[in-house]
């Protein structure tokens, strides 16, 4: 695979129980490097246009607000198979089944407030990356 980029957010519940830097200190610990990182406030059109792909699902709307609900921390993570790396370092969606040591199984609440989310692919994480940052913001 080699050197890759992947988003990573840190979603509204793990920013308000101020443990971004613990999160951040999980990704630079295993290689990661943060590439450009941003605090924003996500507004329900950005929500609804960067979660488009999920718009038919029944938590959509759920998902909408929650992540609409306060700030986020958005994050290009580089390094060597970054995608699957941070995949690894996130854990399972649902915290009940995220390996201990893992940032879902140590900070999420529930599978709908998950703590992080990122990229599942290099494609997407292209498209995710243009989403949040311009070319000359990742440095």
């Amino acid at each position: 695979m080699g050197i890759e980029q992947t988003l990573s957010i840190v979603k509204p519940d793990a920013v308000a129980k101020g443990v971004i830097g613990k999160i951040v200190d999980r990704f630079e610990s295993r290689g990661l490097r943060i590439a450009g990182m941003k605090k924003i406030q996500l507004s329900t059109a950005d929500v609804e246009a960067f979660y488009a792909v999920h718009k038919e699902r029944g938590f959509f709307k759920d998902l909408v607000k929650y992540m609409s609900s306060g700030p986020v921390v958005a994050m290009v993570l580089e390094g060597e198979n970054a995608v699957i790396e941070n995949r690894i370092i996130m854990g399972a969606t649902d915290p009940k089944n995220a390996v201990a040591g893992t940032i879902r199984a140590d900070f999420a609440e529930s599978i709908e407030a998950n703590a992080v989310h990122g990229s599942d692919s290099d494609e997407n994480a292209k498209k995710e990356i243009a989403f949040f940052f311009s070319k000359r913001e990742i440095l």
